[in-house]
């Protein structure tokens, strides 16, 4: 088994780029590290657990908690909300545990203000029109989604330049290893 060292890593990109395909394949390399759930006011898609995949919420109570300073980053994102509880995360850090941020681009900006020394990867396709058909050939989302999406897509793909490290995901397998690579 493949032991952590880093204690939190951002891992990010534009939707479509594969950020939870890479992240479950993490998983089965490096099951020490401890993936945080974020809180989102998007709605569930089929397969989603609630805990598991995120913690859905409505916008009230996704702004309460804000209020509240329950979230470490926040972030709206093709007209929903996102957004990483801070409890969860803290008490893991202060656990020895490694973390990972499976987050948003405004929201790794926000993680490396309060941490400058957390581990910013930035997940990027091999091609803008792979990272085309990969959303559109999702089937969860309709058109007019897609299409903001994918606008969002290329202002993400600008940012690449703001974090630590990149990596191009022409496979998921390979992607996950060099993800493993960095955090041990």
């Amino acid at each position: 088994m493949i032991e952590p060292t880093r204690r939190l890593t951002v891992l990010s990109g534009p939707a479509g780029v594969g950020k939870s395909s890479v992240v479950a394949a993490l998983r089965e390399i490096v099951p020490a590290v401890w993936v945080s759930v974020s809180a989102t006011t998007r709605p569930r898609r089929p397969g989603e657990v609630e805990g598991e995949s995120y913690f859905f919420v409505s916008a009230e109570e996704f702004e309460e908690m804000a209020a509240r300073g329950e979230l470490l980053e926040r972030a709206t994102y093709a007209g929903n909300l996102y957004g990483t509880p801070r409890g969860p995360v803290d008490a893991r850090l202060v656990a020895g545990i490694p973390v990972l941020l499976e987050i948003e681009i405004q929201g790794a900006r926000q993680v490396r203000a309060l941490d400058p020394d957390a581990l910013l990867v930035f997940l990027a396709p091999p091609s803008w029109e792979e990272l085309e058909r990969r959303l559109r050939g999702r089937g969860t989302e309709d058109p007019a989604v897609i299409e903001r999406r994918l606008a969002q897509a290329k202002v993400e793909l600008a940012a690449e330049g703001e974090f630590d490290t990149v990596i191009v995901n022409t496979s998921i397998a390979e992607a996950a290893q060099q993800l493993a690579a960095l955090i041990t």
